[in-house]
């Protein structure tokens, strides 16, 4: 957790002189002792409290319910923090989506987090962030994303519309939630001058209560413990609540790591739902909601189906697949149409980032024989590239060769700079989709002008995989890399018509 003050309890103090020499003092020792003893305890008084940030509320494990900055509204909250890349990113606001379901409480729709800002760790290692140090990390990050102008909410990225609309879910932005939690007024404009610093202090110090260092506050926030060291999250699966799950850190590993975790699994209804400790909490808050198959379990939420309640199982469906706002996949139909004209092949490589770049031979393989089994044409084949390896660079390399045979192939790709690009970020920031789908208080309508200062956000990821699904060639994506299982997912699902280019 952050430290939001630091103080130096140093002073300018002379040195004292020596004692003088005095005859034996006929006083108890006893009184001696209790006056020093009094005196250190008025002394850790005064320094706490002024050591200790002045939040909102008041750090008591028993704060009264009219001291929630939130009480005043008659929904319930859920948090979590995301992390990692914008994949994971989408695949926790999937499960986020579902929890808030389950236990009826409204989202709050996080922004999209710069990529690797906040990390997990590892949990079949059992090597994570714990969750205060998590959520304070996501909520700091977040202002400063505001402080920075580059805020886009992960719902003006992703269409949810669908969900909002017919009420599956109640959602919350969460510039209009820390709006609330912080007691802020005119919240959506914000630039970085000076006089503006204070207030981004104050919504950090705010922010840490989600954190949960000093416990939960009675009837305002239930900060989740449960990690995925220790527990896997099912719904309605009809074993018994707490059994043992069948991955477990093995001997070795808790020998070696000096570790005594034991994974449970818990029926998250039973565990935070009505009844439970944390459904009189206003904000129930989360850590990571990341979760991945493992050794015949999952890491840590395990729900993919709920046959005795239909409207749960109908929203597992809805979410398999979340499609981009129509601003994006329009701008990737209009690239495929108008810019490559033809029926083309997508190449996806990821080779500079993690574990991808010891793989290149393997990655570049795949695409070789993909076009290979496209076989020879009087026509160039025509090739969408979208690659972190800079153009630059390409020389040396399969992508080089392909670039230097004209007569065969025909390279296509997206710069940051491009104008359809550039168009693109401009529409989704006018959208506003996350403000005009969320609950936003009347008092609170401000939120949706335009501020002069909000950057574009950076959108040309999202724009390359609505290219990828279009093309009618097929798709060659970097094995292991999530951007490549996006890019899957969206041709599945059909994302881009194809009567698009039946007609070329």
């Amino acid at each position: 957790m952050n430290q939001f003050l630091n103080s130096n309890c140093n002073s300018n103090r002379p040195t004292p002189k020596p004692w003088p020499l005095k005859k034996p003092s006929h006083r108890s020792p006893l009184l001696s002792l209790s006056l020093l003893t009094l005196l250190f305890s008025l002394l850790f008084f005064l320094s706490y409290y002024s050591l200790t940030p002045n939040y909102h509320i008041s750090p008591s494990t028993k704060t009264p319910n009219s001291q929630c900055p939130i009480s005043q509204l008659a929904q319930k909250f859920l948090w979590y923090a995301p992390h990692s890349g914008f994949s994971n990113q989408l695949s926790e606001f999937k499960n986020a989506i579902l929890m808030a379901a389950i236990l009826n409480r409204t989202l709050i729709v996080p922004p999209v987090l710069d990529h690797h800002a906040v990390a997990l760790g590892s949990c079949p290692k059992f090597r994570v962030s714990d969750p205060n140090k998590i959520r304070v990390d996501v909520w700091n990050h977040a202002v400063e994303l505001l402080r920075t102008g580059r805020y886009v909410s992960m719902a003006d990225i992703i269409d949810i519309s669908s969900l909002v609309s017919s009420s599956v879910i109640q959602t919350i932005d969460f510039r209009v939630f820390a709006s609330l939690w912080c007691g802020v007024k005119d919240f959506d404009c914000f630039n970085e001058s000076n006089e503006q610093s204070s207030l981004f202090d104050s919504l950090k110090k705010c922010g840490s209560l989600l954190s949960g260092p000093n416990g939960n506050v009675d009837k305002c926030v239930h900060a989740v413990g449960e990690d995925c060291r220790t527990t896997v999250w099912t719904y309605q699966i009809g074993e018994k609540d707490g059994v043992l799950d069948s991955f477990q850190p093995d001997e070795q590993l808790k020998r070696k790591k000096k570790i005594s975790y034991v994974t449970r699994r818990r029926d998250v209804y039973q565990t935070l739902g009505p009844s439970s400790a944390a459904e009189s909490a206003t904000l129930l808050a989360f850590g990571s909601l990341f979760t991945s198959p493992y050794r015949g379990s999952e890491l840590y939420i395990d729900i993919h189906e709920a046959p005795r309640d239909q409207r749960i199982q109908s929203l597992i469906k809805k979410i398999e697949f979340l499609h981009f706002v129509p601003e994006i996949l329009s701008a990737g139909k209009e690239f495929a149409d108008k810019n490559i004209n033809a029926h083309f092949l997508c190449a996806q490589l990821r080779l500079l980032d993690g574990q991808f770049k010891n793989h290149w031979k393997a990655t570049f393989l795949s695409l070789k024989q993909k076009v290979e089994s496209l076989g020879q044409s009087p026509l160039p084949i025509h090739i969408f590239v979208m690659t972190d390896l800079p153009e630059g660079n390409w020389t040396g390399s399969y992508l080089g060769d392909l670039a230097r045979d004209s007569h065969h192939f025909k390279l296509h790709s997206l710069r940051e700079e491009d104008e359809l690009v550039i168009k693109t970020s401009k529409k989704v920031v006018a959208a506003r989709h996350s403000l005009r789908f969320a609950f936003v208080p009347e008092s609170m309508g401000g939120l949706k002008k335009r501020c002069p200062s909000e950057r574009l956000p950076d959108v040309l990821l999202f724009i390359e995989e609505a290219v990828c699904s279009c093309a009618s060639l097929g798709f060659v994506g970097t094995v292991g890399s999530t951007i490549a299982e996006s890019v899957e997912l969206m041709r599945k699902f059909g994302t881009c018509a194809s009567q698009s280019l039946t007609a070329l």
